[in-house]
């Protein structure tokens, strides 16, 4: 693994789960519990698109895959850790809006990698 991977996949991976995770304590004393993750995800979407299109480098689509899936991992540990264990949260944690934010998470460096792929030919 070279530098600029580690950065996009570990740098970026757990930088871009941080911000969802500040923006659930910013959401949650505004908008319903069970809706936080509806609220966040169109941010947070919008914000990955951002990251992936602007600064992740890779230059090809095994290693926006290989990318794809360290993200995932990383905001499913850190989900559980950080959410599920320590904050305790009491109504269950994964719902359709998790399993969503997850797939996501692995489809979009995916299809931003494919894109980008497909421009440079």
């Amino acid at each position: 693994m070279d530098k600029q991977f580690l950065k996009d996949a570990f740098g970026w991976g757990f930088g871009l789960w941080l911000i969802g995770y500040i923006l659930g304590f910013i959401f949650f004393a505004i908008a319903p519990h069970f809706m936080l993750g509806w609220v966040i995800m169109p941010i947070g979407t919008v914000i990955t698109l951002w990251v992936l299109v602007k600064k992740v480098k890779g230059d090809s689509l095994g290693y926006y895959v290989k990318m794809a899936i360290l993200w995932t991992l990383i905001a499913i540990i850190c989900d559980y850790f950080f959410l599920v264990k320590m904050l305790k949260v009491d109504d269950g944690y994964y719902k359709l809006d998790v399993y969503l934010y997850y797939a996501l998470t692995f489809a979009l460096p995916v299809v931003v990698g494919w894109q980008k792929k497909q421009f440079k030919k």
